[in-house]
């Protein structure tokens, strides 16, 4: 597998199953990396070291992963199905907030 599936593959553990290679997260969405790595590999279908990890979390594009201060554990930083607080500063939203999306999604997003 690629990196580019592997990261979708820890997207979707991280945000909404984790239970799909038998993790939990913490309260605030931490998982922790060795868990991580092992439940990944163990699973098939994906192969993920801590190298390949720490890249696909410094490569992001969109910066969907972070690492606590010593890297042990890791978490999505958004966009979660499962209850956790990753922690963000509430803001009072502007007057006018606009949402880029394609027209077929906006009756979702309007709901």
């Amino acid at each position: 597998m690629n990196m580019k599936s592997t990261s979708k593959f820890i997207s979707l553990i991280l945000r909404h199953k984790p239970e799909t290679i038998g993790i939990s997260l913490d309260e605030h969405g931490w998982a922790d990396v060795q868990e991580l790595i092992e439940g990944i590999n163990a699973l098939g279908g994906h192969h993920l070291d801590r190298e390949l990890l720490e890249e696909i979390v410094r490569t992001d594009e969109k910066g969907r992963y972070s690492f606590n201060e010593d890297h042990t554990l890791i978490r999505a930083n958004q966009g979660h199905s499962v209850n956790v607080d990753v922690e963000l500063e509430e803001k009072t939203p502007p007057a006018v907030l606009y949402h880029g999306t394609g027209e077929k999604y906006v009756p979702s997003i309007d709901e």
